[in-house]
């Protein structure tokens, strides 16, 4: 008669996604509900998690304070976009999980008793890529500011501009810049707070043209990843390249701050930066940014000067083809012969 052996289950070495998160820092397993009281922060290495848009405005202003605006906006398929699936569907899949129409929320609030307008991005959605929508709630967060009078805080977490949305999204970052550059002609201040990661069109945009910026500890900051920056350079990139201690270190951005010290290093900075009461408010809806004066004074700078003598120069009510040198002229003719 055979033995009948007894069975053992096999050992579980993982630990269920709902209860448990490996920290990827020191390999620490962190029970969820405890990570969700330290702010998501590894209370064994200071590994700072991403953190959802709700979980951020929650930790930043005054309890109760946010008022969300535009919460109705949502992104269209203007390309009929296709890759491995429709555009429609990533979009829908991205609201199922995320529960938020796109990845950034705006809106006004307080931090400390100060008014300000938020936006706030969140990573989980389709990577907290910026299309339409989220260029539009950047742009209409500044103008509010502007409007307001009232400082201006953007908290990014992107991998760049949505791929699906094509030229629409690349858009977004000369619309975003154009924005902010009234807001700074205005006296306006504008904190620009980076979590991991705050990488492509985010970064080249709007990202760093904080009058201040603040990073997370660790977080990834870069436009290209570090393999094709490396490639670019034909050199090996340094430690800890692209992360905020070593931009830090090299100027490009202010200051490195903890998640549970970011709301008082924010409010401080509230407290110093004031709208200036120099500059009026724009008048009748038009913009205090003048963009022929500001490229004509880009141009002095940049072009050369033509060397022009007073007897070529070109008199008054004469176009520039009258200040060419007649040597030139007489070249110019003899080529149109």
């Amino acid at each position: 008669m055979p033995i009948k052996l007894p069975s053992f289950r096999p050992r579980k070495d993982a630990y269920p996604a709902d209860l448990w998160t490996k920290c990827p820092s020191c390999s620490e397993m962190l029970f969820n509900k405890q990570l969700d009281k330290a702010d998501r922060v590894c209370p064994t290495c200071g590994h700072h998690f991403r953190l959802s848009a709700e979980a951020r405005i929650a930790l930043l202003v005054d309890e109760r304070s946010f008022i969300e605006a535009d919460a109705g906006l949502q992104s269209v398929d203007a390309l009929g976009f296709v890759d491995q699936k429709p555009y429609p569907d990533r979009i829908a899949a991205a609201q199922l999980a995320t529960g938020m129409r796109d990845a950034a929320i705006r809106g006004t609030a307080s931090i400390d008793g100060h008014r300000v307008s938020m936006c706030v991005m969140d990573f989980a959605f389709m990577g907290g890529s910026m299309g339409a929508v989220v260029g539009e709630k950047v742009t209409r967060a500044a103008e509010q500011a502007l409007l307001e009078r009232i400082p201006l805080i953007i908290v990014s977490a992107s991998g760049g501009a949505r791929m699906q949305e094509g030229t629409f999204a690349l858009m977004q970052l000369a619309k975003t810049v154009g924005a902010l550059e009234r807001l700074r002609v205005a006296g306006v201040p504008f904190i620009s707070v980076m979590s991991d990661p705050t990488t492509g069109g985010v970064f080249a945009s709007y990202a760093v043209l904080g009058d201040v910026n603040i990073a997370e500890p660790n977080a990834l900051i870069g436009f290209a990843g570090a393999r094709v920056s490396a490639g670019t350079i034909a050199q090996e990139l340094p430690p800890g390249f692209q992360r905020s201690e070593f931009l830090f270190e090299h100027g490009f951005v202010d200051r490195v701050v903890t998640r549970r010290a970011l709301r008082g290093e924010i409010a401080q900075l509230l407290r110093y930066l004031v709208p200036s009461p120099n500059h009026p408010a724009p008048i009748e809806g038009r913009s205090l940014f003048d963009p022929i004066g500001f490229l004509t004074s880009l141009a002095d700078k940049v072009v050369p000067d033509m060397g022009l003598s007073d007897e070529t120069a070109p008199r008054p009510g004469e176009g520039l083809s009258a200040a060419v040198p007649p040597a030139r002229a007489a070249d110019r003719e003899a080529t149109r012969g």
